[in-house]
């Protein structure tokens, strides 16, 4: 065995369940870097041979998980991931827990206020409602690694798993990694909330408060844009109002 098939014969598995790893691996490398990828990159990146790569990519097509550009032949994420993110956000309890108080946290902050998960290391923004200014912000389907905002410093730190933070210092930026010391990790888990403006200047500073469920684990954060987050009285504010909200919605949750 050659030293170039030892990363695919390590990861495939067998039977199914190796090839269902395989086609995940692949979905998971089609939503880094550019849009649209050649088949021979998809192949050096996973480990895994270009036949076994088409087969697989072939496959996800006809399910409209991928879509192949006809131009370029390169591949992309296909629109049935949307129709099933969407089908998983519609039966999240914790969105359903939270709803009710999205849009009072609005009127009453007059903030864009976001609901935010912590997934293999990036932070995913599930829910929004807009502040009542018009903001210069766009930030719609909004995914970003963990460490690089203020809610998801506090879900990788307070994550039982030390594998969810490791993930989450390897999909960061050197900046964000070198801030995220073991010290600061304790700090960040033990907060109350947290505020923090990004390096990125396009996305807007925020103050980010957990949500606990019945169980003690933090399953999400609560969090709004600000202008500041260095003003602590506004800080202070804010994330009053959002544990508030928090509080409410995590009792309701782990309780089943």
């Amino acid at each position: 065995m050659t030293a170039s098939h030892a990363p695919e014969s390590a990861t495939a598995g067998r039977g199914g369940l190796g090839t269902v790893r395989n086609a995940v691996r692949l979905l998971e490398l089609l939503g880094e870097g550019p849009a649209y990828q050649q088949l021979t990159d998809l192949a050096e990146r996973s480990g895994l041979s270009v036949p076994t790569v088409h087969r697989l990519l072939r496959s996800l097509v006809l399910a409209d998980l991928v879509v192949q550009d006809p131009r370029s032949s390169r591949y992309g994420l296909g629109p049935e991931l949307t129709r099933l993110s969407n089908h998983y956000l519609s039966r999240l309890p914790l969105l359903g827990a939270l709803s009710p108080y999205l849009s009072q946290l609005r009127d009453q902050l007059e903030h864009t206020i976001h609901v935010e998960i912590l997934v293999h290391g990036e932070v995913i923004y599930v829910d929004r409602v807009d502040g009542t200014g018009p903001g210069p912000y766009r930030d719609a389907h909004r995914v970003t690694a963990a460490l690089s905002c203020a809610g998801g410093r506090l879900l990788a730190a307070r994550a039982d798993d030390d594998a969810v933070w490791q993930r989450s210092l390897d999909r960061a930026e050197d900046h964000d990694r070198e801030a995220a010391t073991e010290e600061a990790r304790a700090r960040w888990a033990a907060a109350a909330h947290l505020a923090l403006a990004p390096e990125d200047p396009t996305m807007p500073p925020e103050v980010a408060v957990p949500v606990v469920d019945g169980q003690g684990a933090t399953v999400a954060v609560l969090a709004a844009n600000i202008d500041d987050p260095d003003d602590d009285s506004v800080v202070r504010a804010v994330a009053g109002r959002l544990g508030r909200a928090a509080r409410a919605a995590g009792r309701t949750l782990g309780h089943a």
